[in-house]
């Protein structure tokens, strides 16, 4: 395309310049010029090394967020007991869903085949948020349950089967909450 270029004399300084312009940018995929208008240079920027060398997610961050933060408001505000024990489960397994994108145990016979812990650090932070205005507003198990049901709701995740009574639950929650 240089030789096109410099062959072509008919042209304008200005295109010239476009031209120029265009040339690099066609030889650097990946990458991107920029002008600095006051020294009137060209540098290139490549994209993707900066793209891939961003941390997306924080380890120390999402650790911190799991186990400190929601592991442990859900093991000191949930009842503790034997006989609490089913009801916490059924809202960690909501939660996990959640976490794990829609993901659920009852979809490959008792295995999710993901871990909450390795999600996506918005959602462990989403997730978050729900529980710390749960723990602020009632701390009761239930609204708990509503509130991160409402949240698998709203991004179509669904919920976990465990018999034909969970499936007439969520039916009967679903019409009460229409009312």
């Amino acid at each position: 395309m240089k030789d096109k270029i410099k062959k072509d004399s008919s042209l304008s300084p200005e295109d010239m310049e476009s031209l120029e312009l265009l040339r690099k940018a066609n030889e650097s995929k990946g990458k991107q010029l920029r002008v600095d208008v006051n020294k009137g240079d060209l540098t290139e920027v490549n994209e993707l090394k900066q793209i891939t060398e961003k941390s997306f997610d924080n380890p120390e961050e999402k650790y911190n967020i799991y186990y400190k933060g929601l592991r442990n408001l859900l093991m000191k505000y949930l009842p503790k007991g034997k006989e609490y024990a089913e009801g916490r489960q059924i809202i960690y397994d909501e939660k996990n869903i959640f976490l794990n994108r829609g993901k659920k145990k009852s979809d490959n016979d008792g295995i999710r085949g993901s871990d909450g812990r390795m999600t996506y650090q918005e959602k462990m932070n989403e997730m978050l948020e729900v529980v710390t205005r749960w723990v602020s507003e009632s701390q009761d198990p239930i609204d708990l349950y509503n509130m991160i049901y409402d949240l698998n709701e709203k991004h179509g995740y669904g919920h976990e089967v465990y018999d034909e009574t969970s499936i007439k639950f969520q039916k009967q929650f679903q019409k009460e909450k229409g009312q």
